[in-house]
């Protein structure tokens, strides 16, 4: 069972597009290969980002590599998942799908939220499509991957 229900290559464009807000946080603005839009907020002592900066996008259902639903917390058990391959995992709820007309084109808006840490992905219906009002898990691995810095999400 595939539990990615999206994955993409963003360029980050933007920093604090309203200002910055937060000591610890930035808000990111990112592009992608596929025309997607991608507002998004990071703890940068965390896990550090910077404009220009390339990066791979996933969303998951479960860290579960079976498929299996998870129940939101780590695992300590040594069990191979997702988040082997990342090291950075966050866990949120997608509380928001919107369609919305840009220009005259039809697209959707996808709202996340982390724990306060806010994330929009914008762009076609049909790379959207499998998203519903749901739990996701996230991940995000600094690990170099042909040239891109990867984040699982």
């Amino acid at each position: 069972m595939d539990t990615v229900l999206f994955e993409d290559i963003f360029t980050i464009v933007g920093m604090d597009p309203d200002g910055k807000k937060w000591d610890r946080v930035h808000r990111f603005v990112a592009h992608s290969d596929l025309d997607m839009d991608l507002l998004f907020d990071v703890n940068t002592d965390v896990y550090p980002m910077a404009l220009e900066e390339k990066f791979a996008l996933a969303l998951a259902t479960t860290l579960s590599l079976d498929g299996t639903p998870d129940d939101g917390f780590f695992d300590q058990s040594g069990r191979k998942s997702l988040a082997d391959k990342f090291e950075y995992v966050m866990y949120g709820k997608l509380y928001k799908y919107s369609d919305v007309d840009v220009n005259g084109i039809s697209k959707v808006e996808v709202y996340i939220s982390f724990g306060g840490l806010l994330m929009m992905l914008k762009g076609d219906p049909n790379h959207l499509n499998a998203f519903q009002v749901t739990l996701l898990r996230v991940v995000s691995n600094q690990q170099s991957i042909g040239g891109f810095r990867s984040i699982k999400i």
